[in-house]
């Protein structure tokens, strides 16, 4: 039964305009012979008529059409979406792992756009682009206070096309300008480290095409340079999500044959399934198994996995996968709380439509839909605590946002006692011109919970977080 919700075409757990998703892509319309509620259809076809004929300006038929599509898609829920031309060309891009632009991994700081660090090899890399450059000016276009998103659209066009970026580098104090010429990227979203004599460190960002193979070049490359590793960290803080069939695969790298990985459950009998760690669960057609390669030990090697609240869908399923099947240790913060599978169907060569059609569940049957997976061991971010997480957004904060499906919801007062406690500090703060303390960058020598996750593979003491708390359980219908 699972495989055959995979036969149907991809699945994925990701990230689209800011909304945390599962899906799977399907060529065929369902429901296109589900009898049509007439006398509301008559209404539909009233509106359009008046709009058509009363309104102050012509409209455009397509347009009119359109919006009713997306509006009636949108109204479900937060993560069921209507994709014209455009949206399906970047939501392709976004779970591809490739795209055309200058190949820079930026954050917003102070209002100007930051560059974390240019993805090697790609253009920005090779025109001398640092990380902690600030970018100043698009083109011609100041980005003082521009949207991140809005950023990344001015950065990515057609290929072989050119933009020039005004870079600020505080610490040579000047300012100059760069032009690059865009080409087709390939996003890295696999890193690792040997931190020290038996310990590694492999951090995933995304679960994307290219994930597994270079998940497992990155195992691989850590094995021939410490053949006796003692312990392993894999780090799912910040991961949106992505490809399942990725997600699958990595948690099958260190779980037994056949155990369960998910399960999902829906209207729809293909979306009745269960993901066991087998190849036919995860390998692609016309391939072989991905994790042949992989060594021995990494099924036994001592585990951690790290979490935030920006930890979602796909990244939830291999925490939780792992943590069920008691194979590792999940520490950090609850996470983001994604639960649910959206199926992808064209309903043309270049649009379509994103549609909420069934909850995934862990393998001991949790939907952790608007409640995410709880840590074994809580670590706050930092040493000093986690005083602004209540402010980050979950799941559960989303509206219309799908319910578990285990039982009714209940408002966590403490959790809104805890928010506008923070927003209060926040706005002290700013009035005092205070600024919060930076998150370290992950996978350093100052990353508070990645020191606590070896302390933890090495019998020392974990420094366990003193302000988080556990978001309270749902009570069951009666």
């Amino acid at each position: 039964m699972g495989h055959k919700l995979k036969i149907t075409g991809w699945i994925a757990v990701g990230v689209v305009a800011g909304a945390l998703t599962t899906v799977s892509l399907q060529t065929v319309a369902r429901g296109a012979m589900t009898p049509l509620p007439l006398e509301e259809i008559q209404q539909l076809s009233a509106v359009f008529g008046l709009i058509k004929t009363d309104y102050v300006d012509p409209v455009d038929d397509k347009k009119l059409i359109t919006d009713a599509i997306s509006g009636m898609v949108s109204s479900l829920d937060p993560h069921s979406q209507y994709f014209d031309k455009k949206s399906f060309k970047e939501f392709r891009e976004g779970t591809s792992g490739r795209f055309v632009g200058v190949g820079i991994e930026i954050t917003q700081e102070d209002g100007l756009i930051k560059v974390v660090s240019p993805i090697e090899g790609s253009p920005a890399f090779r025109a001398g682009i640092k990380t902690n450059d600030l970018i100043t000016k698009i083109d011609d276009t100041a980005v003082k206070g521009m949207a991140l998103s809005d950023a990344v659209k001015k950065m990515r066009g057609e290929p072989n096309t050119q933009v020039t970026l005004t870079i600020l580098r505080k610490d040579e104090s000047r300012s100059f300008p760069v032009t690059i010429t865009r080409e087709e990227i390939k996003t890295q979203s696999v890193k690792g480290k040997v931190i020290e004599p038996g310990y590694a460190w492999v951090r995933l960002s995304q679960f994307q095409e290219r994930t597994v193979d270079d998940f497992v070049r990155k195992i691989d490359e850590i094995y021939k340079q410490d053949p006796n590793l003692k312990g392993l960290v894999l780090d799912l803080r910040n991961d949106p999500g992505g490809l399942l069939d990725a997600a699958v695969a990595v948690s099958s790298a260190f779980l037994p044959e056949n155990v369960t990985v998910v399960s999902t459950n829906g209207q729809l009998p293909e979306s009745k399934a269960v993901f066991k760690a087998a190849p036919e669960y995860y390998q692609r057609r016309g391939s072989g198994d991905p994790l042949k390669r992989l060594p021995a030990a990494l099924k036994t090697v001592p585990l951690v996995v790290l979490v935030n609240e920006g930890s979602a869908s796909a990244s939830e399923i291999v925490a939780g996968a792992l943590q069920d099947n008691h194979r590792a240790v999940v520490m950090g913060s609850q996470t983001f709380g994604k639960g649910s599978v959206q199926t992808v169907r064209p309903l043309g060569p270049d649009t379509g439509i994103k549609l909420t059609t069934a909850r995934y569940y862990t393998p001991s049957g949790k939907s952790i839909q608007a409640k995410g997976i709880v840590p074994d061991v809580m670590v706050d971010e930092t040493a000093e605590g986690d005083l602004f997480a209540a402010l980050r957004m979950r799941e559960a904060d989303l509206e219309k946002h799908l319910a578990s499906g285990q039982g009714a919801e209940v408002k966590d007062v403490a959790r809104e006692q805890a928010r506008e406690e923070a927003r209060k500090r926040l706005e002290e703060d700013a009035k005092k011109h205070i600024t919060e303390p930076k998150i370290p960058e992950f996978g350093s020598a100052t990353d508070f919970q990645l020191q606590q996750a070896l302390n933890q593979l090495k019998g020392k003491t974990v420094l366990a977080s003193k302000t988080q708390t556990e978001r309270k359980e749902e009570k069951k219908d009666n």
